[in-house]
């Protein structure tokens, strides 16, 4: 479901091609969540989980599959201008839905502390240290502007890992080439309710639940 969107080029207009399936596609659906709502608590409050899964995300999905098909109707018609002023509520809403699609997996009762393996090795490699990396992350994503993400990925170009934020809903990948291994969401949606306007004390918290064999699963695959 979510690969469509993750080989989309650098820019929104790219998403238009792999958008020509939309024919024979199957509806987005909002996933379950791998834990209980308040599972995460206390760094993270049932109440935040249970409105940014069922509210946030189902909006995303709902708005997402309400636009391809408006595309879909664009595309049969050949309606060009349509299937342009459609690209922005794609991006926003395909992004909301695979950001989040992520996010909800990076996270884990469980979590915390440090990864092993070979995702370690690499971010001593590409940070100095896994204290430097968490510094930077932590501070890339209290800097972002407004909404948005901050964002751990994997440069298969380079082969090495980056950080990087991206505003609003904007996808990772379609928008940096960048394939996303970790991302922390930064809208307030995500911990306003529990850590009001302070930011930083979210970021803190929220290291106390990353799920880091997800992290390292996913930096496995993408290095295939």
């Amino acid at each position: 479901m979510l690969c469509r969107f993750a080989s989309a080029g650098r820019s929104s207009a790219k998403l238009i091609a792999p958008l020509g399936c939309l024919v024979s596609r199957q509806k987005h659906a909002l996933p379950d969540l791998p834990y209980d709502y308040g599972a995460l608590e206390p760094h993270i409050s049932a109440e935040i989980m249970q409105l940014h899964h069922s509210k946030h995300h189902a909006t995303y999905v709902n708005n997402l599959n309400v636009t391809e098909e408006k595309y879909k109707e664009a595309l049969a018609k050949g309606d060009v201008t349509a299937q342009v002023s459609l690209q922005p509520a794609l991006k926003f809403n395909g992004g909301g839905h695979i950001n989040h699609t992520i996010f909800w997996t990076n996270l884990s009762p469980n979590g915390g502390g440090e990864p092993k393996g070979e995702l370690m090795e690499a971010i001593k490699r590409d940070f100095g240290s896994f204290a430097n990396f968490k510094e930077k992350l932590t501070a890339v994503s209290v800097g972002v502007q407004g909404s948005g993400w901050g964002w751990l990925g994997y440069n298969k170009e380079q082969g090495r890992l980056q950080i990087a934020a991206c505003a609003n809903q904007d996808p990772l990948q379609g928008t940096t080439g960048l394939i996303p291994l970790l991302g922390i969401d930064v809208w307030e949606h995500a911990y306003y309710l529990q850590y009001k306007n302070v930011r930083p004390d979210y970021l803190k918290a929220i290291w106390n639940v990353i799920n880091w064999e997800n992290v390292s699963s996913r930096y496995a695959t993408c290095k295939k």
